[in-house]
């Protein structure tokens, strides 16, 4: 799951690779390495994990240069909504999560039954963090994780997950060769070792919590942690809708909510044009894709997927891929045929851009995260353009065009 926190975010492709370890003399690096090595395992023994486990789950264990490499890339280009969403939605993995949802259909209602989350977003999950546990990563997970936690960028972090880690194999839950992700995600659901540690479940009563091979543990573990994280199987996680002429789209927010009965009295419809729900049930109106784009009404449901993963698009994934798993079709919104694919250099632009004229969007960093599109928003506004606070290459070329004629 940490991954997709950090790492499935709209990456195409990356920049070259870059010097990976500080400069040093070749005996200073093990030197440093071995003394940061032996304070780990004091740490560890005094929180009950065993020696023999230490020596074995640490042994010839040293930093390695591709997990670092794969840290410290950045995407050359953002990654539009409807390519990530054909991507994660095709028609391949609508079809076999439909069949695997009918075949484990007994299993998921006993999960769901317990943990009151609907199947259909149990396999969903499953179906977009390891495509349904055929990618559960190549990496030793106890490699990558003693690389990131000796490394300074996050070690703090990544030192709380290898002890994490550690734990559950002194514990019996995972094997000291268990592989994963780069970032030490682990299983059917990707979890990091915190997660895996606080939230999965031995549904099967073997006495281990198995989120490789044992699908009992592994639907009603990611159920644990979505219901502990707030889920309500009474409700579904949204859906698309079309929008009023004349819709105001500085109130297309997350933290802007408001009663269904609300949206439906500002003109907001299922997208067939059908009144929405009528029931008690708070909704914000958001545009992945900006105002020209798809539109959808998402619930509390819709937020827990961000606790999972803090993308707005793997989160309209999940619940569209529940759908379609469900029975459900494509969106039915228009994909344009002109859409442009901003490049990390044009964010940072963009950004900096922004900074110049007042707005705040936080690090000039190439991301278009919250404060970037809260920037944009307000400069939208300042410019008479529908304030959607989305990141174009039409608004960055309003923005050079301001620039220049200042």
């Amino acid at each position: 799951m940490f991954g997709i926190v950090y790492w499935k975010i709209m990456i195409i492709s990356c920049v070259a690779a870059i010097t990976l370890w500080p400069a040093a003399t070749p005996q200073a690096q093990p030197v440093a390495f071995a003394e940061w090595l032996k304070e780990l395992k004091t740490e560890a023994r005094a929180r009950g994990i065993r020696p023999v486990i230490l020596d074995s789950a640490l042994a010839g264990v040293r930093p390695i240069k591709r997990v670092i490499e794969l840290d410290r890339r950045q995407p050359e280009f953002t990654l539009v909504f409807w390519d990530y969403l054909s991507n994660s939605v095709n028609d391949q993995r609508v079809w076999r999560g439909r069949k695997l949802l009918a075949e484990h259909r007994p299993l998921l209602k006993r999960v769901a039954r317990k943990y009151g989350v609907q199947p259909r977003f149990l396999v969903a999950f499953w179906g977009l963090e390891s495509n349904f546990g055929d990618f559960t990563g190549k990496f030793s997970v106890i490699g990558a994780l003693v690389t990131l936690a000796f490394d300074p960028r996050r070690a703090k972090f990544f030192r709380e997950q290898l002890l994490a880690a550690l734990s559950l194999i002194n514990d019996g839950h995972m094997a000291v060769g268990v592989k994963g992700s780069w970032a030490g995600a682990m299983g059917n659901h990707q979890f990091i070792p915190t997660t895996y540690r606080d939230f999965a479940v031995d549904f099967d009563g073997d006495g281990r919590r198995d989120l490789w091979n044992s699908l009992p543990d592994i639907f009603a573990s990611a159920a644990n942690y979505l219901s502990r994280s707030g889920w309500d199987d009474r409700y579904t996680w949204g859906r698309e809708i079309r929008l009023p002429p004349g819709f105001n789209p500085e109130v297309s927010a997350l933290d802007i909510r408001k009663p269904l009965s609300e949206w439906q009295q500002l003109g907001v419809r299922r997208f067939d044009g059908r009144d929405l729900p009528a029931v008690d049930l708070d909704g914000s109106v958001i545009l992945p894709a900006g105002f020209n784009g798809p539109a959808f009404l998402v619930y509390k449901n819709y937020r827990t997927v961000l606790v999972w993963n803090r993308s707005i698009f793997y989160a309209i994934a999940v619940g569209h891929l529940a759908d379609r798993i469900n029975g459900g079709g494509p969106l039915l919104a228009v994909r344009p045929d002109n859409e442009v694919t901003l490049s990390r250099a044009d964010i940072i632009d963009m950004q900096r851009r922004l900074m110049r004229r007042g707005f705040d969007p936080g690090a000039a960093d190439g991301t278009a995260g919250p404060m970037t599109r809260k920037a944009i928003k307000a400069f939208q506004k300042s410019v008479h353009l529908p304030a959607d606070g989305f990141p174009s290459s039409g608004l960055l070329e309003r923005l050079r065009d301001t620039g220049s004629s200042q």
